[in-house]
């Protein structure tokens, strides 16, 4: 298909969506073949709805996981549950990057993992910090503490 084309069909790339019915099908004879030639009879359009994706900021989740953990062992879904909690629901930790975290920390020995049943009855895996785990988090946090002051100052002088 040619730029020109591309240009002068709508439906290209599929915005808006809208099937080009064959006249193989019995049932489709007499019917539009494209949507160029007028109004087909089916017509779908898809839209797209874009939230704005609030990001967790870069190396806070695992430090934030390991303040969590501190307060005693939970399971993944409970971690993630308290950070949001905790952060006035405006963190939302999301599975697919709360697992390999929670994976990364166990491979460091900031924790350690063991199954059990949660308070719906399922078979889970609590984590608990290990004394690596808190000395970790004491580096991350004094580390937090700093840069969170250098950004503090810049704002306020610049």
């Amino acid at each position: 298909m040619t730029n020109a084309e591309r240009t002068l069909n709508p439906t290209f790339m599929g915005y808006p969506w809208v099937p080009i019915i064959s006249p193989s099908c019995p049932r489709d004879e007499g019917r539009r073949k494209s949507n160029l030639d007028g109004p087909a009879t089916h017509k779908y359009t898809t839209h797209k709805i874009y939230m704005p994706k609030k990001e967790m900021p870069s190396g806070a989740l695992m430090m934030l996981i390991l303040r969590v953990l501190r307060s005693g062992p939970l399971h993944g879904y409970a971690i993630a549950q308290r950070i949001h909690t905790l952060s006035s629901e405006v963190l939302h930790v999301e599975e697919g990057a709360l697992y390999p975290a929670l994976q990364r920390i166990l491979l460091k020995g900031w924790a350690t993992a063991e199954w059990g049943v949660s308070e719906t009855n399922r078979k889970v895996r609590f984590y608990r910090l290990t004394p690596a785990g808190r000395k970790q988090l004491e580096a991350e946090l004094s580390e937090y503490g700093r840069v969170h002051q250098a950004i503090r100052s810049v704002l306020r002088t610049a």
